[in-house]
């Protein structure tokens, strides 16, 4: 596969075209049943062509991935240009990747088994999906680095790996939210983030500096294990 800074703009449009004919089919045959021959079809390219652009299925996943990110972040912008406050700045983030997602719910849960093996390389914490990954930890660092909450020089270097982690436990929660517009997803955005409000601006208490310090020592050594 060739690497983004060589790809010519008639590459661009095909790999484009192959990922959107992939998405399509996806949602309106199924993960398990599209196959890479049908997405070939569908986009008007060779076999062989899908192939050298993406290896498997799951590799067009991954670009839909990327996808979503370069979506959640347009989508958050608005809001973290305008508050300046935590809690409407993590409530927008966490709402706009909801709106974002909303139209691939349906076969999100088709090939969410496969994400969910550890050994998967469409689970949100293989190395395959480290730039989708990055690029979502990197949203959070920003709405983290813009906001007025005071926090301890460590906490702050963790917790858009933390808010990340938050999000993850959203996602599979919304996966399986047979709701409308998955209302219940969205109720327990609501509720949660006064929720993570209130625990971080504790976080700088006497009280409860000594929990957070044992957590970031933790987080640490399990970097290192």
């Amino acid at each position: 596969m060739p690497e983004p800074a060589a790809r010519s703009p008639k590459a661009e449009q095909t790999r484009g075209a192959i990922v959107d004919s992939a998405l399509r089919l996806f949602r309106s045959q199924g993960y398990d049943k599209t196959t890479m021959r049908s997405i070939a079809s569908d986009a008007g390219v060779s076999l062989g062509n899908a192939y050298y652009y993406f290896g498997s299925k799951e590799h067009l996943i991954q670009a839909f991935y990327d996808q979503m990110q370069v979506a959640h972040a347009a989508a958050a912008a608005d809001v973290l240009a305008r508050e300046s406050a935590f809690a409407p700045r993590l409530a927008g983030v966490l709402t706009s990747w909801l709106e974002v997602a909303e139209p691939n719910h349906e076969f999100a849960g088709q090939f969410f088994r496969n994400a969910a093996d550890p050994a998967s390389p469409l689970s949100p914490f293989s190395p395959e999906s480290a730039s989708a990954r990055d690029a979502s930890i990197e949203l959070f660092r920003t709405l983290v680095d813009g906001s007025d909450v005071k926090l301890a020089p460590a906490l702050r270097a963790e917790l858009p790996e933390l808010l990340w982690l938050a999000q993850m436990g959203i996602v599979l929660f919304w996966v399986y939210d047979a709701s409308e517009r998955q209302r219940r997803t969205r109720l327990l955005v609501e509720r949660i983030v006064p929720m993570l409000d209130r625990l971080v601006r504790l976080s700088r208490l006497p009280v409860v500096r000594g929990v957070v310090d044992d957590l970031i020592g933790l987080l640490a050594t399990l970097r290192k294990v």
